[in-house]
């Protein structure tokens, strides 16, 4: 008996017992393998694909964008349409998330209220006053939401610190000035008093006369403070050359101090007492 071949002979095994294509192109394909055909026993959640169109931000905002939408004008709102279509939207919103829909059924129900005050017949004002338009109030919330959406957006739009750019920040070491206490005129006269105390231990009884130049022991202060950084106030004093060598020496460091040219510091209250040549800066 001949056997007439048919398009399962031609097919592998693997692929023989699947339902003839329509299109011989998959339409997908499931771990490298072509799939003709949905499986029998694919399973599809109800919600596991939702598709939102628009996503509002509340009442007002949808109610903005069914009036942009249709170009109405704002101040002149149909309210028939208009709520026919937000009650549309309700609708699909209250299926999917009843708590969702609380604010925007309120103002649904506001919509309607709006709507039947215009059906009803108006009341007469007082002579010389106009009417109330019912969607007076609406109208007014609504533009000052669009004014408030516009400030929003306008503002996010703005270069914002860490979205649109970063701050420099640079790390600089400053040196902190070493602010020494001003010394006190008592505790000078009482380091110059020590200084009387100790030279008179080693004074000699020798009268002579000799002639002293303040301008000469200021220099000579002044190449003793060359140099060093800190010198002892007792140091720049020698006790061996008597009182009138000590008294000019005193003289000419408060001359120097006067000009500007030394520094006479101290660290503490009771403290050595120290003299530097001034710093003046480069």
């Amino acid at each position: 008996m001949n056997h007439t071949p048919t398009l399962d002979d031609a097919l592998p095994a693997s692929l023989a017992g699947l339902p003839e294509p329509i299109d011989p192109v998959a339409f997908a394909r499931l771990y490298g393998e072509p799939l003709f055909a949905l499986p029998t026993d694919l399973y599809i959640p109800p919600d596991a694909l939702e598709v939102f169109l628009d996503a509002f931000e509340g009442p007002l905002d949808l109610l903005l964008y069914l009036i942009r939408r249709q170009n109405f004008n704002i101040l002149d709102i149909p309210m028939a349409e208009l709520t026919r279509q937000y009650l549309g939207y309700v609708e699909q919103v209250r299926a999917r998330n009843l708590e969702l829909a609380g604010e925007y059924l309120l103002m649904a129900a506001m919509l309607i209220e709006i709507k039947s005050r215009m059906l009803l017949p108006q009341r007469q004002a007082a002579e010389g006053e106009e009417a109330g338009d019912p969607r007076a109030e609406l109208v007014r919330r609504l533009l000052e939401y669009e004014q408030i959406k516009l400030a929003s957006r306008q503002l996010a739009e703005a270069p914002q610190l860490g979205r649109d750019f970063l701050a420099a920040c640079v790390h600089v070491e400053q040196a902190l000035d070493l602010q020494l206490p001003d010394v006190d005129g008592a505790e000078l006269q009482q380091a110059w008093r020590d200084i009387l105390r100790r030279a008179k231990l080693v004074q000699h009884h020798k009268i002579s006369r000799e002639a002293l130049s303040v301008r000469e022991h200021m220099s000579l202060v002044l190449r003793r403070l060359q140099g060093r950084r800190f010198v002892e106030f007792a140091e720049l004093f020698e006790l061996a050359k008597g009182v009138p060598v000590l008294v000019v020496t005193f003289i000419a460091m408060l001359e120097l101090a006067k000009e500007t040219l030394i520094e006479i510091t101290q660290a503490e209250a009771f403290a050595p007492i120290y003299v530097r040549l001034a710093y003046t800066p480069a």
